[in-house]
């Protein structure tokens, strides 16, 4: 999916995934050290996050937007802390390290 020396602080890496047959996209972070994925679709509307520009967090950095309508998303846990789906969860993958490379399982 991703080479660890992609994934620095603040930094996402977009990247698709097969599940049910069906190609979805996703994006990863590292943040705190920790590496994160979820799948690149508001809880709100099935929409991607990011305008296809790869910027998934606020200026700021202290939450994940969704660009369409401007729900915030904690970043450790997905969950929707303000916005139309307050309350819902971004859909989280596993990841691993494998060799030097960041990998997310559906």
């Amino acid at each position: 999916m991703a080479p660890l020396s992609d994934l620095k602080e603040g930094r996402t890496v977009k990247f698709t995934f097969r599940k049910g047959g069906v190609e979805r996209g996703g994006f990863a972070f590292r943040r705190g050290g920790r590496f994160h994925a979820y799948v690149n679709q508001c809880r709100h509307w099935a929409v991607g996050l990011d305008f296809d520009d790869n910027r998934f967090f606020t200026p700021d950095g202290r939450f994940l937007i969704c660009v369409n309508h401007g729900a915030l998303y904690d970043p450790s846990s997905g969950k929707c802390v303000s916005g139309p789906c307050e309350g819902a969860s971004l859909s989280p993958l596993k990841t691993r390290v494998r060799r030097g490379v960041l990998v997310a399982e559906p």
